[in-house]
């Protein structure tokens, strides 16, 4: 039966905007743009030109097979090649977001293949981002509002488009325009991805609703938005049978060999980044891709009401693990998102009402709430051991190679703690982010 005590929240007023367009977020495709990037032309067409021509020609630097190291002749070649482009002005590219985008992407690929072909050499001396790649990446993020180094944008978002051109993209028409390891491992974890944002577009179309109520606190906008609750927790278990499914399509040893070493950013290696030209590059963010900068696990968590940093007393109490992981993981994680993504979640954590302190007022909210809730810590359960068994699992394994080469390799490794892409530490990360979400339910309370 519905409760009368939520007749005496203070109806709020309706809001005038937080409409996805608003926020660059497309009705059909979500957080992708509604059309795959244009190719850059111009004087920036040698960008362009260098990106074909890395991909499939270069191998990672610590890669010690030799089918390998007989590419390193050319991987020396093209990063001289690089090194020698000239410093070009992207000022005219500013207010044309589509190729904004463009130039991010095309430049973040070029920056991680300079990086990651060359050999190691043996000390953790700083690696040079040449001032060419370094100061427009850096310009380009700022009209954008993102990390200036490659992100879940640049390898999924912004890297697709429909597989046959004829045909919108969906979940079953997609492809990525450039890869690091041309492997199926990698281009079958960037669908894994995709798959999961586009089936998340229901979510923003749930969250539209909610914040275009005029009264969330009416009978019929209270049953409405239990309604939406349940489709929302189809949704998300959608996405978790997306994930789980990953490990039919991804080799775990592929992809922690052969792709993930691409995706390091200067967070994750024994050598640190420097962009060149670039004064304060030391406190720019270049942690690389991850899949928590994805904008629609954000905006679940913001709707709901997840406590990731721990801020607000619930129970049962976090534990000593969950106290020392990094509680401030996810809002990093947002400033490798496009800026009108952050303020898409900024204003949606400033609805007037938040669904989970409306839900504690109404047992028929309450019950679908929950229910959101459990399915999101089953997502988060599944997400663990999948995100275990490509890191974790995969630390202790031999990297391919001939019994000779995989000692090579070895020795010119470090190693440390299992990180994520992002550059943090799985198990506890991701262990209290599940716990953060059972934290949320209402039942017990």
């Amino acid at each position: 039966m519905f409760n009368s005590a939520v007749l005496r929240l203070e109806p709020p007023e309706a809001p005038t905007g937080f409409k996805l367009e608003d926020y660059n977020v497309d009705y059909a495709t979500g957080f992708f743009p509604p059309e795959p990037l244009p190719r850059l032309t111009g004087q920036f067409e040698i960008w362009e030109d260098a990106l074909d021509d890395a991909e499939g020609k270069l191998s990672l630097g610590d890669d010690t097979r030799e089918s390998a190291k007989v590419k390193r002749p050319y991987g020396d070649a093209w990063r001289e090649r690089v090194r020698n482009f000239p410093l070009l002005d992207t000022d005219h590219l500013a207010g044309e977001i589509r190729l904004l985008q463009r130039a991010h992407m095309v430049l973040a690929f070029l920056v991680n293949f300079y990086t990651h072909s060359q050999p190691p050499n043996g000390s953790p001396i700083p690696i040079h981002i040449p001032e060419c790649l370094a100061v427009p990446i850096v310009k380009v993020s700022r009209e954008l509002g993102i990390a200036p180094v490659l992100t879940f944008a640049d390898t999924v978002l912004w890297n697709a488009k429909p597989a046959d051109s004829q045909l919108p993209m969906s979940a079953n028409n997609i492809s990525f325009a450039h890869t690091f390891s041309g492997t199926s491992s990698e281009t079958n974890y960037h669908t894994t991805s995709a798959k999961a944002e586009l089936r998340g577009v229901e979510i923003l179309r749930i969250i539209e609703d909610y914040a275009h109520l005029p009264d969330v606190t009416d009978l019929h906008a209270v049953s409405k938005t239990a309604r939406d609750l349940r489709r929302l927790v189809t949704v998300v278990q959608d996405l978790t049978d997306i994930i789980q499914n990953m490990k039919d399509a991804v080799d775990p040893h592929s992809f922690y060999w052969e792709v993930r070493p691409w995706f390091r950013g200067s967070d994750c290696g024994a050598s640190k980044w420097i962009y060149d030209g670039v004064p304060e590059s030391d406190s720019l963010d270049l942690g690389g891709p991850s899949a928590g900068q994805s904008t629609v696990m954000h905006a679940i968590d913001v709707f709901l009401d997840v406590d990731h940093k721990l801020q607000q007393k619930r129970s049962p109490a976090p534990s000593e693990e969950n106290k020392k992981a990094d509680k401030g993981f996810m809002e990093r994680m947002r400033r490798y998102m496009p800026g009108s993504h952050q303020a898409y979640l900024r204003d949606l954590a400033a609805l007037p009402v938040p669904i989970r302190s409306l839900a504690k007022t109404s047992p028929v909210l309450r019950e679908s709430y929950d229910l959101a809730i459990l399915a999101l810590k089953k997502f988060r359960d599944i997400h663990m051991r999948v995100a275990c068994l490509y890191t974790i699992s995969m630390a202790g394994t031999a990297p391919p190679g001939t019994p000779e080469e995989v000692l090579e390799r070895q020795r010119i490794q470090s190693r440390g703690p299992t990180k994520g892409t992002g550059g943090s530490s799985v198990a506890s990360l991701l262990k209290a982010g599940r716990d953060a979400t059972d934290r949320s339910r209402l039942a017990r309370r």
